[in-house]
């Protein structure tokens, strides 16, 4: 038994681990699986028991899902972004319509979420938010114009939460409200796939025009947004940091796998930087279990980020050393159409190189650990 978990947390790990195996081979429709999820009582298990339609577990239950889940042979979540950031925001700020409205078919896997956030020109820098949402003057709309980038899933995805900013001539954090946007708007919302270096496309370009936003599901209060997307990005990190290192863990027994059929391994530098990546995830996870349930403050997430960013781009970097030159070429065809062609190595290698942009930056991180650990002076920031 791991430290840190009890024996009722072995049982029902062992009630998950059996489930999976009963039900995720075979899952390949992931919004059918979604459903699957849902009438078993899988999601938001961190949510309060208050009728809404999921089981509750200890956090300690909700690591060994999490870690079982990335175990299994399931299908990558569609819905864990309603699951694991909406659905805490609005259990912490929204009314208790909106709970009983959007938190069932959440925990159904009836409605699937993007998240509206970053836009060409505040990314790293997200309160540099140039969609407006203007508010109807006797209707019960606002109407949302403007564009977010790089968002996961929109193309799946029923509804969207958007930061907008409701004040005219407003500058960065003030006067932006949290606003929770229906998808199927022909004509009002389009969603354009992003295409990326490894072929695929899990990213997306989103276009509003005009796009409704009905007033009762603004979260918080209008201007009150940057307050709400901050809350928000409290919860991005926590139980699903210790189940990206299973993912992480196999990735590194395939790269040693590799070395060895290679012979890469007969290298005393390449087994140096193997042990050292091996070394560097254990102290990761137990990290991981030491902060497990804190305060979460924004200095601790941000190490966290730079730490396991660092760590996979260097894992991706090795995996194409240990292959050799044979991981050089690449497949005839990249089309979206095609099974891309790419092992595992290069897959990691392309994919990897975005890890230490998305979910924050390498450098904002930095700036939030001098500026709010170190007391540091505060950078200045460029008007909007």
């Amino acid at each position: 038994m791991e430290f840190g978990f009890l024996h009722e947390d072995e049982t029902f790990r062992t009630e998950a681990r059996t489930w999976l195996a009963a039900h995720a081979p075979g899952a390949s429709d992931r919004r059918t699986w979604e459903r699957t999820l849902g009438k078993a009582g899988w999601i938001g298990l961190g949510w309060p028991a208050t009728g809404y339609g999921n089981r509750t577990a200890t956090l300690t239950q909700q690591v060994a899902w999490a870690e079982e889940y990335a175990r299994s042979p399931a299908p990558p979540r569609s819905g864990h972004i309603g699951e694991n950031l909406l659905a805490p925001t609005l259990i912490a700020h929204g009314t208790e319509e909106q709970k009983h409205r959007f938190l069932p078919p959440v925990a159904a896997g009836d409605e699937l979420w993007c998240q509206g956030y970053s836009e060409p020109g505040a990314g790293s820098d997200l309160a540099g938010v140039r969609t407006t949402a203007v508010r109807e003057p006797h209707g019960p709309h606002y109407r949302v114009t403007g564009q977010k980038i790089w968002t996961s899933l929109a193309h799946e995805a029923d509804w969207c939460f958007v930061l907008a900013r409701t004040e005219p001539g407003s500058r960065r954090h003030h006067g932006l409200t949290f606003l929770l946007v229906p998808m199927d708007q022909p004509g009002r919302i389009e969603v354009r796939p992003i295409r990326q270096m490894t072929g695929t496309s899990d990213f997306n370009e989103v276009f509003f025009d005009g796009a409704h936003a009905r007033v009762e599901h603004v979260v918080g209060a209008e201007g009150d947004g940057w307050r709400v997307a901050m809350s928000l990005l409290g919860f991005e990190r926590g139980v699903s940091t210790l189940a990206q290192q299973i993912g992480f863990a196999e990735e590194l027994a395939n790269v040693v796998r590799t070395a060895v059929r290679t012979g890469a391994a007969d290298d005393p530098d390449v087994r140096a930087r193997l042990v050292r990546q091996w070394a560097e995830l254990r102290t990761m996870r137990w990290n991981a279990l030491r902060t497990l349930g804190g305060s979460g403050d924004a200095g601790a997430a941000s190490a966290a980020k730079l730490l396991w960013a660092g760590w996979h781009q260097r894992l991706g970097e090795l995996a194409m050393l240990v292959r050799g030159a044979a991981g050089t070429v690449g497949p005839a065809d990249w089309s979206p159409a095609a099974p891309y062609g790419l092992d595992a190595a290069q897959h990691l290698f392309l994919f990897s190189r975005a890890d230490t942009i998305y979910g924050g930056s390498d450098q904002i991180q930095r700036t939030i650990i001098a500026e709010r650990v170190l007391g540091l002076p505060r950078q200045p920031k460029g008007a909007v």
